[in-house]
């Protein structure tokens, strides 16, 4: 324990009380409520829901609040929480090509099956504060289809009918999913796992190396082939019953990436393929994720596997924002022996070096007298 701190118990239990008047702020404005915070922090709570895999509103909100805002310590309480439940099976992977879209835009294209949807973007905003968000005004509602969007195909799929770009990659009949939240990693990680811990990473981890790949550590000329965002229905096989039940809709965010390549003996000239899939809506997390894949694909390709975005090892054993939090915040734990000892070994070695530079100088003045003499 802290010899500092007086009181053990008492001062833990004054620190949460104090934590919690933190977190309540100015009694004189109204308690932030776990509606106001989906409703209106939906992005927030979406990142949260993505990094800690837990698809659920009300609980990621209920974490912001929590932690007063602090985005990993939410991740990591709703992370923490997910370990407590049960698991009942595994759903039947979400088609998201019957995705009802609310935002559809490719690079590729200008003019694609379906139509680009710019949806809920802060890409065509100015970047600049607006002084009328000080006061709750009026908003004026968007215009919407009355019939919702139409499913639409997907951009991967007008290069794959003319053989431009890799098969999407099929899994055997016996592949049975892994789960990281529930078995240790072990490297080399099949796509599959490694995809589950790009999705849960770290989006700012994920951005930095996604932008490190562009600037030439690693072998990614990207194009967005396609970002959609919008709602896919989840479905789980019962057994008793013989076909698959519906357990509702979920809002994710799916980048195809499209990227070049070269071609060898066995393949022709062909683009590759990186992917990213996330709850919520989060295509900054959804693009990063898909840039780092194709990098992580270097060996498959039989790449020089030179930057860091392209080490598996690297990228994965980094990626965890919870783990990482843990390892660095440990550091203000009570480290007093491990210190005292390295402070002991410090004096010692000091103390030799003196010693060693007397004897040197002593050595030099009796050489000087001899000479004299």
């Amino acid at each position: 324990m802290y010899v500092a701190v007086k009181g053990g118990e008492t001062a833990i239990a004054n620190a949460h009380r104090l934590l919690a008047d933190r977190r309540r702020g100015d009694r004189s404005l109204p308690a932030l409520t776990i509606e106001q915070i989906v409703a209106q922090l939906g992005l927030a709570v979406d990142r949260v829901m993505a990094e800690a895999s837990l698809h659920d509103t009300a609980l990621a909100a209920l974490a912001i609040k929590q932690s007063r805002g602090d985005m990993i310590e939410a991740i990591f309480l709703l992370r923490a929480y997910r370990t407590t439940l049960p698991r009942f099976g595994t759903s039947k992977p979400i088609e998201t090509g019957t995705m009802r879209v609310e935002r559809r835009v490719s690079a590729t294209y200008k003019d694609l099956p379906g139509g680009q949807l710019l949806g809920p973007t802060f890409d065509y905003t100015h970047r600049l504060l607006d002084p009328s968000l000080l006061e709750d005004g009026f908003v004026e509602e968007a215009a919407l289809e009355s019939n919702g969007i139409d499913p639409v195909s997907k951009v991967s799929d007008i290069l794959a009918a003319e053989g431009l770009i890799e098969t999407d990659g099929e899994m055997s009949l016996d592949h049975k999913a892994g789960d990281l939240t529930r078995e240790p990693m072990e490297f080399p990680m099949p796509r599959d796992v490694r995809l589950q811990s790009l999705a849960r990473g770290d989006e700012g981890f994920l951005l930095a190396l996604a932008y490190s790949t562009q600037r030439g550590y690693g072998r990614n000329h990207p194009f967005v082939g396609e970002v959609r965002i919008g709602e896919v229905e989840v479905e789980i096989d019962v057994p008793e019953l013989g076909f698959a039940v519906s357990l509702g809709e979920i809002r994710v965010t799916e980048c195809q990436m499209v990227n070049q390549f070269k071609g060898s003996s066995k393949a022709p000239p062909q683009f590759t393929r990186g992917y990213g899939l996330v709850f919520g809506q989060s295509e900054r997390k959804a693009m990063s994720m898909s840039l780092v894949d194709r990098a992580l694909r270097a060996e498959e390709f039989g790449e020089d596997i030179t930057a860091p975005a392209q080490d598996e090892e690297f990228v994965i054993s980094h990626a965890d924002n919870v783990q990482a939090t843990g390892f660095v915040e440990h550091l203000k734990l009570p480290h007093y022996v491990d210190f005292q000892a390295e402070l002991a070994l410090v004096r010692k070695m000091r103390s030799d070096y003196q010693a060693s530079k007397n004897s040197v100088a002593a050595n030099i003045t009796g050489s000087i007298a001899d000479a004299a003499e």
